[in-house]
């Protein structure tokens, strides 16, 4: 949008040496703060099933229970002309056919991305943040009590969320949206090494900072649900799938199997989603039939 009005993107993001680049969220108001009260109820995300930053968000609100106190709109899976679209009727509050009216309403004369998720605030109508890692460390800490952000293992929860965004996160869309061959490999074997040094430390530890589930797994979880369904064939991430991890695998499959999880998980939206027509990626739109994923409620003979 600009200055509050739709328009078609056509930035691409990438640099004259073919690596890709994500462009801040520009939205970024804090609950807590002045009138943002943490009422149950008052608050609503919006998201998308195939989106991995909103996926967070959700997997948040879903260990910590926060299903009735924050409830969700969600968006058509793909993205239209009118960017993420809402199916008939199921946007509550405004009766928005698409998250820009939401944007529009929210946030007059916004410029930048329209994007998922974003909080609104429905006592006021207004939008207050679009930042998916400001979203869900205020979430868990305004919520939750701070019980996914320990105080003794903060530092070490902001180290291991600095890796994962880097290399893992947004380190498989650097080397899905690459458009040479060396950025391409730089960032793949960017998200191979963190897989490596990952699966080093589960072998270890039960979670990542010891023994207590925390932000940092919450953050590294949506990119591990979507990697063998989508990321290791629309991404070319073909070194290794994750059920090539033992530990990571394991791991993976224990968060999956937390109470209220499995429903922010839809694997054949993630395959249909990342092999959706595109000009460079998949000009034909074909979708392939396979893979034949894992048992993702296998035991995970952990803990």
């Amino acid at each position: 949008m600009i200055d509050g009005r739709w328009v078609l993107d056509g930035e691409s993001g990438v640099d004259a040496g073919g690596s890709w680049t994500r462009r801040p969220s520009v939205l970024k108001g804090r609950l807590g703060e002045g009138r943002l009260t943490p009422d149950p109820g008052r608050y609503r995300i919006y998201a998308a099933p195939n989106c991995p930053w909103a996926h967070r968000v959700l997997l948040v609100r879903a260990v910590l229970a926060l299903q009735d106190a924050l409830p969700v709109t969600m968006a058509e899976p793909r993205r239209t002309d009118q960017g993420w679209v809402f199916a008939p009727g199921a946007e509550p509050v405004m009766s928005a056919a698409a998250l820009h009216q939401i944007y529009a309403e929210g946030a007059p004369g916004y410029t930048g991305r329209v994007t998922v998720p974003v909080l609104l605030d429905q006592r006021t109508g207004a939008l207050v943040s679009n930042d998916s890692a400001d979203l869900t460390r205020m979430i868990g800490e305004t919520y939750g009590g701070g019980r996914l952000t320990p105080a003794p293992l903060l530092p070490q929860i902001d180290q291991w969320n600095a890796v994962i965004h880097r290399d893992v996160n947004n380190g498989v869309y650097r080397a899905g949206f690459a458009e040479s061959q060396a950025a391409y490999e730089v960032a793949a074997l960017g998200v191979f090494g963190a897989l490596d040094r990952l699966e080093g430390r589960l072998s270890a530890s039960r979670w990542l900072c010891g023994d207590v589930l925390t932000e940092a797994d919450l953050r590294l979880f949506p990119t591990l649900a979507r990697f063998d369904a989508a990321y290791h064939y629309a991404f070319r991430l073909n070194l290794a799938r994750l059920t090539d991890y033992p530990a990571l695998w394991a791991y993976a499959r224990e968060i999956y199997q937390l109470p209220g999880v499995r429903e922010t998980v839809f694997f054949d939206v993630y395959k249909r989603g990342y092999h959706s027509p595109s000009e460079k990626r998949n000009p034909l739109g074909i979708v392939p039939i396979g893979p034949r994923l894992a048992d993702w409620d296998a035991p995970h003979g952990r803990g």
